[in-house]
């Protein structure tokens, strides 16, 4: 234990002296100071302040143009994304142009397959799968019960008896839960 620390604990008289001698001997130091040496740390603490004042500014000016470039990021995927999608409209465009004309509907509806196929493979490319879901057992992380009904076997309790909306998943994270119906 130091001296300062006994005579804190011994004396509280003695303890406020010494407080007072250390103030006394800092405001001595404090004229010591000449004037040459005060005005060699006043210009110091004037560039020092000056370098804060700049380093603040860059620092703003920084985060200003991150945010810019996320932003302008985040635009061009989603450009990337709908010009890649665009085929797939044009070919909705002329299926829908040419459907009143055809008369072999057989023909339509290959051409509206191939369409969907096409779209298909467009959301496998960009990381979106379908959960696949029927007969799979019912997981809340996956599907989002609609309603139960009896299941038409044994081995379907607690399975997914149908599917009313497909779900998907982006990158592994679902995006949309599929609805579906339970046999109970």
């Amino acid at each position: 234990m130091d001296e300062d620390s006994k005579l804190n604990q011994e004396d509280p008289e003695l303890s406020d002296a010494f407080e007072a001698e250390e103030i006394t001997d800092a405001e001595d130091s404090e004229d010591a100071v000449t004037g040459g040496e005060l005005e060699t740390l006043q210009k110091s603490l004037l560039e020092l302040q000056d370098k804060y004042v700049r380093l603040a500014a860059e620092f703003d000016n920084y985060r200003k143009r991150t945010l810019r470039e996320k932003a302008e990021m985040i635009q061009s995927a989603g450009e990337s994304l709908l010009m890649d999608i665009l085929p797939v409209v044009d070919d909705f465009e002329r299926g829908l142009q040419q459907a009143p004309k055809a008369k072999d509907m057989e023909a339509v509806r290959i051409g509206m397959a191939l369409i969907f196929s096409k779209l298909n493979d467009f959301l496998t490319n960009n990381g979106i799968k379908e959960i696949n879901a029927i007969n799979e057992p019912f997981d809340t992380d996956w599907h989002e019960a609609i309603t139960k009904i009896p299941a038409p076997s044994k081995d379907m309790k607690g399975k997914i008896v149908d599917v009313i909306q497909k779900g998907y998943t982006l990158n592994d994270k679902v995006i949309r839960y599929s609805k579906v119906v339970v046999g109970e």
